[in-house]
């Protein structure tokens, strides 16, 4: 078995997780509720995920031969949302970050896992930065989560097993007949970020 490149699919797999559970929970809210701010210091869903493309950008543009945090990145910035700024916009922003993300793993080869690559001058193996990526966008995906089924409430569809049905669940699983009919099909949630929920 090639270890380091499990590693690499291992990665990949764990980052199309994040983002599709975030895509899940984005879609459930309203445009106005992306942008809302439960309290002065709170960051807003929109602001997350204008925070996560900025890092991503910056993280993965020129991954092997530049430094991470890139000379035009202007990360306060990233915490600022202006009245104007739109759903499509953050959405827009949100899909190009992940697509230098997946970009620049997908050119990786095994070899070099152990390369080095520096963060803010600090050194790191490709192997770490990319593992610091995976748990830095799972912290904010996680985020994303929780804002979204608390601004949701009781209108919230579980992205996981429902309160209440994880012995149903693992019954059905070891039978070999998962029910997920009670959990959204984030795989629509391109389509459900042009829903309006009731």
């Amino acid at each position: 078995m090639d270890t380091c490149a499990a590693y690499l699919d291992e990665a990949r797999r764990a980052l199309r997780g994040h983002k599709r559970l975030a895509e899940g929970a984005i879609a459930q809210l309203r445009d106005e509720e992306l942008f809302l701010q439960l309290d002065p210091e709170s960051n807003s869903v929109a602001v997350l995920m204008k925070h996560i493309a900025g890092n991503m950008r910056s993280r993965f543009t020129d991954f092997l031969t530049s430094d991470g945090e890139k000379p035009d990145r202007h990360r306060d910035q990233e915490f600022e949302i202006s009245a104007s700024t739109t759903r499509a916009q953050i959405m827009e922003m949100w899909e190009a970050g992940w697509k230098i993300v997946f970009d620049a793993i997908a050119s990786l080869h095994a070899g070099d896992l152990e390369r080095a690559v520096t963060i803010r001058g600090e050194p790191l193996t490709v192997l770490q930065a990319v593992h610091r990526a995976v748990a830095h966008y799972a912290y904010h995906s996680g985020q994303i989560v929780f804002l979204a089924k608390h601004i949701r409430g009781a209108e919230w569809k579980t992205l996981s097993i429902a309160r209440g049905q994880s012995g149903q669940f693992n019954a059905a699983t070891l039978a070999g007949k998962p029910d997920k009919s009670h959990v959204l099909d984030t795989s629509r949630a391109e389509n459900l970020n042009r829903t309006k929920f009731p």
